[in-house]
């Protein structure tokens, strides 16, 4: 039998709401899809080139020079394989029949041998003060990789925002660019690893106030019995 893996992704739909993610790996029941649009994936695959230009000098980027720690990951074999999310950086605990898997964008390695994982997030507008919360889970998780595969870290994590400020000619367009430096907890992560195992291993959820999908259902439930009803 293949060996159950939870990415972020996954964690993330646990968090929304647990009995979609139930449906979804106990029952193939999906979300309907949903149109999402190519361009952020399209500028993250054109930073994670642009950063590459740097690796082999070990350097960064002169507009983030000064506000990352240490340098680019040298290995490129090992970064190629953490970015690609079919394979990534994975860790299977001891209590668990099933393993954790994350898509690194980026890692950085100071003098000392500590790593800092480094993730590129595109948006419309500056990020607000809180804005870094959002990905807590991520960044937790992202650091229990790297020490449940033996490297060292300083619990810290660095999201780089790119947002647009100004379209030039050409179709040039020029992004304004910040770096959050963000404190991670890899306990954290492993406890909301062993919730959502917990979860698939129980019995379904009830629906969750809070999920428009369940919502939907519900309407959609209490329509069709009030059709039969009232025919």
């Amino acid at each position: 039998m293949k060996r159950l893996t939870l990415s972020n992704s996954r964690l993330s739909l646990y968090t929304e709401c647990p009995r979609c993610f139930w449906l979804d790996l106990n029952a193939g029941i999906k979300r309907p899809d949903t149109i999402f649009p190519s361009l952020p994936g399209g500028l993250d695959a054109q930073f994670k080139r642009y950063f590459d230009q740097f690796r082999a000098s070990g350097d960064v980027p002169p507009e983030v020079k000064g506000k990352l720690p240490g340098r680019l990951l040298s290995d490129v074999g090992t970064i190629n394989q953490w970015r690609d999310w079919r394979r990534g950086i994975r860790y299977t605990p001891p209590w668990a029949e099933c393993e954790l898997m994350g898509a690194l964008d980026e890692c950085l390695v100071d003098g000392a041998g500590f790593y800092y994982p480094l993730d590129y997030k595109t948006r419309g507008y500056a990020p607000k003060a809180d804005t870094h919360e959002y990905y807590q889970d991520q960044m937790n998780l992202y650091t229990l990789l790297l020490e449940s595969n033996g490297h060292k870290t300083k619990r810290l994590a660095y999201l780089l925002y790119y947002h647009p400020i100004q379209v030039k000619e050409h179709g040039l367009i020029q992004f304004d660019i910040s770096v959050r430096e963000m404190a991670t907890d890899p306990e954290a992560a492993e406890r909301l690893f062993k919730d959502a195992v917990s979860v698939l291993n129980g019995p379904v959820p009830d629906s969750s106030s809070s999920c428009g999908f369940c919502s939907w259902q519900g309407v959609i439930r209490e329509w069709e019995g009030d059709k039969r009803l009232n025919p």
